[in-house]
């Protein structure tokens, strides 16, 4: 195998589809650092586990020398990309859009090497569209084809509302490749549409169609849906390296074996390995799931966070010493009777009211090993007040 094709197999490992491998592969020949592009809308404050499965692939890319931008969807946050859902979204204001840039490129720097990352945001161009130039961009596409995408098609079926600019969203993403002439877009497979049109319009002014990467998914902790904060199955990476290493560790065992692939990339043989491990019993899936949580911690958090985590879930978990657990020092307005799923949210244990009902309607929380059965429920609380949130999170009032 040469040094082109070794590349190509590392850019490609891991990916759902590749429009297309021969294309990447003639562009990796010119020996020229590539345009590679990832759009991100600024929707929420927070990044999770499942936005560095696309992060981690633009890294090799920046590894390899080329240019990576990053874009940020400034201008269509205030649309939002209505993929996955079956009505209109609500338009995000400027404010709310500032606020959630603030925290992005210290998480994005957790993965990525930021002096080497070039930071566009789509209101450069398209906050300044005139009317008979946005009627221009329009043209080159039909209505038959934008609603091929699939959540459209769904709605229509079901004579569900879809407003104007919710069609127009994807072909302004596709306009955002035209401006920056990418040479290589990445997404999740939730956005095989927008960036497989990005390639038919650039082909419309005359450019050469951008490679298209897409990268799986990752299910959240419920092993059902993708990770997602709003559903409350995500792992955020502004989260203690002990959170989620104790949230790593709640996940199912067949779950485990997901995380392995889509997250830490390890390939179909050593995932047979390890499984001929477990099934006969040389291996315990509790220690091969501490294995996991570890390496994940060490990629995205560091080596010392990543130590202190599986020390810290070892003493709590499997020696029971609640003195190892998470200290949280409670304001004053607490130490007086609260909803119990106020407290929560300030242990950081959860972050919707949705999340603590499913928890607490489960018996999945415990104060002083007491289960909590009413979600209306008010608690005190005290001086060291032990509360279990879930299989592996821990709190000590102090």
């Amino acid at each position: 195998m040469n040094d082109i094709e070794k590349k190509v197999e590392i850019l490609t490992s891991g990916t759902v589809n590749v429009f297309s491998p021969q294309e990447l592969t003639a562009l990796i020949k010119k020996g020229k650092p590539l345009k590679v592009k990832l759009g991100a809308d600024p929707t929420a404050p927070d990044l999770h586990l499942g936005h560095t499965v696309v992060f981690s692939k633009l890294k090799q890319f920046q590894d390899m020398g080329h240019e990576v931008i990053f874009l940020i969807g400034d201008f269509t946050a205030r649309i939002g990309d209505p993929t996955g859902r079956d009505k209109t979204r609500p338009s995000l204001t400027a404010e709310a859009i500032a606020h959630n840039l603030q925290t992005y490129f210290d998480q994005v720097g957790k993965i990525l090497d930021p002096k080497r990352v070039v930071v566009r945001y789509n209101s450069e161009w398209l906050g300044k569209l005139t009317s008979s130039e946005l009627v221009t961009i329009l043209a080159k596409v039909t209505l038959a084809r934008i609603t091929e995408r699939d959540d459209f098609e769904k709605r229509i079926a079901k004579k569900e509302a879809i407003g104007l600019h919710e069609l127009m969203y994807p072909v302004f993403q596709a306009y955002d490749s035209v401006v920056l002439e990418a040479d290589v877009e990445l997404g999740g497979t939730d956005q095989t549409f927008n960036v497989l049109m990005g390639r038919f319009l650039q082909e419309q002014y005359g450019q050469k169609p951008q490679v298209v990467i897409t990268m799986p998914l990752l299910l959240g902790l419920d092993g059902v849906h993708k990770m997602s904060k709003s559903l409350g199955n995500s792992i955020g990476l502004n989260e203690s390296a002990n959170q989620a290493f104790g949230k790593l560790m709640s996940i199912s065992d067949t779950l485990m074996w997901h995380y392995f692939t889509v997250l830490l990339g390890r390939s179909s043989a050593e995932l047979s390995y390890m499984e001929e491990r477990v099934a006969s019993g040389n291996m315990h899936p509790m220690e091969l799931k501490k294995d996991m949580a570890y390496e994940v911690i060490l990629r995205f958090w560091s080596e010392q966070e990543a130590v202190e985590a599986r020390n810290q879930f070892e003493a709590l978990f499997q020696n029971r010493d609640y003195s190892k657990a998470e200290t949280v020092t409670l304001p004053a307005e607490m130490l007086k009777p609260v909803w119990i799923v106020d407290l929560l949210k300030h242990l950081g244990a959860l972050t919707t009211s949705s999340e603590a009902r499913r928890l607490i309607e489960s018996r999945a929380v415990r104060i002083d090993d007491q289960v909590v059965t009413d979600f209306k429920q008010e608690v005190t609380g005290t001086s060291g007040m032990v509360i279990k949130v879930g299989k592996h999170r821990i709190y000590r009032i102090k």
